[in-house]
């Protein structure tokens, strides 16, 4: 049988954890026309859950659904172009008359869409055959609302707008999404500063525009009834404390376990029972597949970003980041320089910061740097 710990993208309800509430509550709501603010914190399966919730009868049946990660953008042309992309990638399955049409809206880069030798349109446009974003964005919103069934989009990663020189993408956006009447949305983010500002600050555009879900981890309890579930459908057999380990250690976040569990799923036998010594060798056989690269971040990295990165991971959890206990302690050049140093991590995601407590990341980066520098 395939491996049930799925690590990259959704495989079906079969190899979906709970969520049920989650799913009924974002599936009404969306087939009750409102737009959806989901926020949390990256690797507990937004995107997945919003997979999952686009593949119930009630929206696949009667919806055009859209997904959108914009994570990668930094511009309105970025934004464009993988929009236009995943549109027509989705509309490739639903018939000709679908895509023909969508094609057709989008007039100002028609010339520029290809196609295979099966016939089948392909999004191959560079960002340079986007002349005028403005222009195409109309167009693609212009399909939206003419479509021959209702439309549900999700953009992934929506705080990436905060970072485009344009800074008029939101009020653009909002103009756009407050006349729809075809097309609902689900912005989707992992920075809760940034979501929140978004959406709940009175001065921004898209103030309560939206209904906001914050989401929360898998319950200890539903995932460990996951685990038992699939390791006894291959005739195997997981000790519950393994799973309670791997969520205290991983701060519940789904994707480490599933990756944790996916290795440890091949490592029983038939009949074999799964227990909690074989967790530190998986762990460290993992750490030890991506250390070169972890060592390559590291040299790559300016000296005073690295040495609180690996501050931050020695200590865990810091709230106080340029308290003076931090930087005396691990040997930090000041408390200004560390501030600086910690916007720059930040901007690239090395570290995370909620409620003023900074911490690495990736976990298991910050397991490989305590397991190189204690």
């Amino acid at each position: 049988m395939n491996n049930p710990f799925v690590t990259n993208g959704y495989a079906g309800p079969k190899y979906f954890c709970d969520r049920v509430s989650e799913t009924q509550n974002i599936v009404q709501m969306l087939t009750n026309e409102n737009n959806i603010a989901l926020i949390s914190p990256r690797r507990l399966g937004k995107t997945d859950l919003i997979y999952h919730c686009f593949a119930q009868p009630e929206i696949c049946e009667k919806y055009h659904t859209f997904i959108v990660d914009i994570y990668s953008t930094a511009s309105v042309r970025d934004f464009v172009n993988i929009l236009g992309k995943a549109v027509l990638d989705s509309l490739k399955s639903k018939g000709r008359q679908s895509w023909e049409k969508f094609i057709n809206a989008v007039s100002s880069l028609r010339q520029n869409i290809g196609f295979d030798m099966n016939g089948f349109p392909s999004w191959s446009i560079g960002l340079g055959e986007i002349e005028n974003p403005s222009v195409s964005l109309d167009e693609i919103f212009s399909y939206l609302e003419s479509a021959d069934r209702k439309c549900l989009v999700a953009i992934d990663e929506f705080q990436q707008i905060t970072r485009y020189a344009d800074k008029n993408i939101e009020a653009t956006l909002r103009t756009y999404i407050q006349k729809c009447i075809n097309t609902h949305f689900i912005f989707s983010g992992s920075q809760r500063h940034l979501m929140g500002a978004i959406f709940t600050s009175p001065s921004r555009p898209f103030f309560q525009s939206v209904t906001i879900m914050n989401l929360p981890p898998i319950p200890l309890d539903k995932y460990t009834e996951f685990a038992i579930d699939k390791f006894n459908e291959a005739e195997k057999n997981i000790d519950k404390e393994v799973v309670a380990n791997l969520y205290e250690r991983f701060d519940s976040i789904t994707s480490y376990m599933q990756r944790i569990m996916n290795m440890l799923f091949v490592r029983t036998p038939a009949k074999g029972t799964c227990t909690i010594e074989m967790i530190d060798s998986t762990i460290e056989q993992l750490l030890d597949f991506t250390s070169d690269t972890y060592e390559s971040i590291l040299y790559q990295m300016p000296e005073k970003q690295r040495d609180l990165l690996i501050s931050i991971a020695l200590d865990g959890k810091v709230k106080n980041i340029s308290g003076g206990d931090f930087v005396k302690r691990h040997k930090l050049q000041s408390p200004s320089s560390v501030l600086s140093a910690a916007k720059g991590l930040l901007e690239k995601d090395f570290i995370t910061e909620d409620r003023n407590v900074y911490c690495v990341y990736d976990k298991l980066f910050e397991m490989w740097i305590k397991r190189k520098y204690r």
